[in-house]
């Protein structure tokens, strides 16, 4: 648990530090407002991850391997890839050549999503099936420390030394993570084994039935196992629901993350507030409001089930954003800034909690792992896209009208909920009978 603490904070690094901790860093600088919401797709990087973990999973990587493991010498090539970035950032000027600056923060933010997906292996097969919760529950913990470092964190040290200074600072605790990996053992059992045995079986039936070559046949079998398989899976038991189910997790976020993009510019740039200002209420008054909100949705989810509050969730997520649309018709005040920001981390902290509860009832057990990742990434990667014309908006019209798009974003989740709602004891039918997590009360919606 001691490890997944420290793994979980290695993690949460860089997430901010190329997505709103740089996008303030840009908009200090001065670097136009258009060009700050392009820099938003390089989180786009983790909602793709999917399509490479099937690499992470299986190949093994030379020398690396044999001193420290498959999973650790993952974890420790990523870690790499990430301190090298962040270093390279702090020494570039953003006005000067945002394409370099581009360019290292796409190094931090892949060798990050690579990160990830070594580090939810090795949690995985580290431990038994009995000890997972409090594993999870420990990295998320140190997951949250280190987005409170990476965010106040780094404004303060910009704020009394410098930009470089706090990217050079962030690349040196990338060292934290580093020293676990070394600690730490390597897992002595492979999870993922049952993925080996369907691609063993698929590639017997290929070669036996059509004569394949036996790297072809290897492929097909391999493909099925790792990437047809859970999507067979899925739309062979949601069936035409199935549609509409990853419709609902792909808009479910956008107005969300899509304010997310101008949101520190907005601070600093547009209502005048001083980093340490931002600092204060928005990374570790924020933090705390969102870790109310995360418990809040969970009784909330267990009280009422996981459908309504998904739909509340959805409704406060487009109302907030609303919120900010007030907000920037006054001059600037701390305490109201509190009020809005309040608002929105506590609703942001509920609506995560349905949203994670919901995409963990309809995986199926013997694809877990990937379906979830599937989730996750459909979930992030519409938000993420359309974010990146976020500075457009502003540049054109302002950011009220910014901050009203995006809660008008938040509609068609609204609807998908209430579809969703109207359709539960068929969902709860499809739902996998060994799913520990319960979708819905029984009763009715």
């Amino acid at each position: 648990m001691i490890a997944l603490l420290f793994l979980g904070f290695s993690a949460g690094l860089p997430f901010l530090l190329v997505f709103s901790t740089l996008n303030a860093r840009l908009a200090d600088v001065g670097v136009e407002t258009a060009t700050i919401g392009f820099f938003s797709w390089l989180g786009i990087t983790y909602s793709i991850k999917v399509f490479w973990a099937p690499v992470v999973d299986r190949v093994k990587l030379p020398l690396l391997d044999k001193l420290l493991g498959k999973r650790r010498s993952w974890i420790v090539l990523a870690q790499a890839g990430i301190a090298t970035g962040l270093y390279l950032m702090a020494h570039v000027d953003a006005t000067v050549a945002p394409e370099m600056m581009a360019f290292c923060g796409l190094l931090v933010a892949f060798s990050s999503a690579t990160q990830d997906v070594a580090i939810d292996a090795y949690r995985i097969e580290i431990a038994e099936e009995r000890l997972q919760a409090a594993l999870a529950a420990t990295y998320i913990f140190g997951y949250r420390l280190a987005l409170l470092v990476a965010g106040a964190g780094a404004l303060y040290l910009a704020e009394f030394w410098s930009w470089q200074v706090s990217y050079e600072v962030m690349a040196l605790l990338v060292g934290v993570g580093a020293a676990t990996v070394l600690i730490v053992r390597e897992p002595t059992v492979n999870h993922f084994a049952a993925a080996q045995d369907i691609a063993d079986k698929i590639e017997h039936e290929a070669s036996k039935r059509t004569h394949l070559n036996p790297r072809l046949a290897r492929f097909i079998g391999w493909f099925y196992a790792a990437i047809a398989g859970p999507f067979l899976d899925f739309f062979r038991r949601y069936k035409e629901l199935a549609i509409l189910i990853l419709m609902m997790v792909a808009v479910y976020r956008i107005s969300d993350i899509a304010m997310g993009v101008m949101a520190n510019p907005f601070y600093l740039d547009f209502m005048g507030f001083s980093k340490t200002q931002v600092a204060d209420v928005t990374k570790i008054f924020g933090f705390f409001m969102t870790i109310i909100g995360s418990l809040v949705g969970g009784v909330l989810v267990v009280r009422y089930g996981v459908r309504r509050i998904l739909l509340a969730g959805a409704i406060m997520t487009a109302a907030t954003n609303l919120l900010f649309v007030v907000l920037a018709q006054y001059p600037p005040n701390i305490a109201t800034l509190a009020l809005v920001v309040s608002a929105d981390n506590l609703s942001g902290g509920i609506a995560n909690v349905a949203l994670i509860a919901w995409l963990s009832s309809m995986t199926s057990a013997a694809f877990t792992a990937t379906q979830y990742a599937l989730f996750s990434s459909l979930m992030t990667l519409p938000g993420k896209f359309i974010g990146g014309f976020s500075g457009m908006v502003v540049a054109g019209f302002g950011y009220a009208e910014f901050f009203l798009v995006a809660g008008l974003m938040g509609i068609p989740a609204i609807l998908l909920a209430v579809y969703m709602m109207r359709k539960g004891e068929r969902l709860d039918a499809l739902a996998p009978r060994n799913e520990a997590v319960e979708q819905e009360p029984r009763r009715s919606d």
